[in-house]
């Protein structure tokens, strides 16, 4: 019986170490893919009218409009002044501008992690594309966002106040997110409905997104084992 060498060792234990990351990458990239599909000027604005926005701050549909369009700009292109004003007058105050920075902060930070997943992903799937574990690595990822996908739709359907505050305390550890609606800006233009059926959608395409991988990944699998001899798929 022949002793595997070091090299050996290090060869078989490099597609398992692949397939971990492959699995963590396809999650970040899919959640990133799904709140990115939230995340634009369209779904706001049919929102905030879902949510009577105008009503809630005695602006004109034109004037919420402008305004989130600022408050977006600076969020996603900065710089992070958060300036917007109405009629002469700033939307969000000091303590509201503040949390939108530390926003911006956690929103960057998000897409350099996405950014660099799916660089990752890509790499390392097009350079596997012909062995069934990368396949399968993508759809144990994909398979168990959906498990993730269910229970943070469980959550924000019963538990939403308690499922939101814990994502700020987790995001927000300094504690300014607490903001009055009655007088606030911030909680005026982005309501609790805006934010709950925000999660809702976000729970729901990130499940559909999820199931959708994990059958193509598994399909490819299945292909690519069918298309080898039966040794190789052993060894795979």
């Amino acid at each position: 019986m022949t002793t595997p060498s070091p090299d050996m060792i290090k060869r078989s234990r490099l597609p398992a170490l692949l397939g971990v990351i492959t699995s963590l990458a396809t999650v970040i990239v899919a959640i990133g893919f799904t709140v990115a599909a939230f995340f634009n000027p369209l779904w706001i604005g049919f929102e905030q009218e879902r949510a009577g926005v105008p009503a809630i701050t005695g602006y004109t549909p034109a004037q919420v409009q402008a305004a989130t369009g600022s408050i977006l700009a600076d969020l996603l292109v900065g710089p992070p002044e958060f300036a917007a004003a109405v009629n002469g007058q700033p939307v969000l105050d000091a303590a509201e501008r503040s949390h939108m920075v530390d926003v911006r902060t956690v929103l960057l930070g998000f897409g350099i992690l996405v950014g660099a997943a799916l660089i990752a992903l890509a790499v390392i799937v097009v350079a596997n594309r012909r062995s069934a574990w990368v396949w399968r690595a993508v759809a144990r990822g994909s398979g168990a966002l959906v498990l993730v996908g269910i229970v943070v739709g469980v959550a924000v359907l019963f538990f939403f106040d308690a499922a939101f505050l814990l994502f700020h305390l987790v995001f927000f550890p300094q504690g300014n997110f607490s903001f009055d609606p009655r007088t606030e800006r911030l909680t005026q233009l982005f309501p609790d409905r805006f934010w709950t059926e925000t999660s809702i959608g976000i729970a729901v395409v990130g499940l559909a997104i999820a199931v959708a991988v994990t059958l193509v990944a598994r399909r490819r699998a299945t292909r690519v084992d069918e298309g080898r001899p039966a040794a190789a798929i052993v060894s795979a």
